[in-house]
């Protein structure tokens, strides 16, 4: 299966930081099973609304293939309790 991750990296961290968060959840997925097809940011974009005081993030892009839902579910679990991701969302892609 693929899956597509998208999920918004806080402003209020720095580079080094921001780069130290994508590693550990790409990790996070390779570690559960998944393979990380790519990783990359999209772009840096205002919000059309608030979140969580902020009014722009770093868009993060993450393509992956799993043969279960572990590391989408270790992932989804540990984004909820993370300051750096502000918000993220998980896409099954169609074959």
């Amino acid at each position: 299966m693929t899956y597509e991750v998208t999920y918004i990296i806080s402003p209020a961290i720095d580079e080094a930081a921001k780069n130290s968060l994508v590693e550990r959840f790409d990790g996070i997925l390779k570690d559960n099973g998944a393979e990380v097809v790519d990783s990359k940011d999209w772009s840096k974009r205002r919000f059309a609304y608030e979140i969580g005081g902020f009014t722009e993030g770093t868009y993060h892009i993450v393509n992956i293939k799993a043969d279960d839902a572990k590391a989408i579910d270790e992932f989804d679990r540990l984004a909820k309790i993370n300051d750096g991701i502000l918000r993220h969302m998980i896409v099954k892609r169609e074959a």
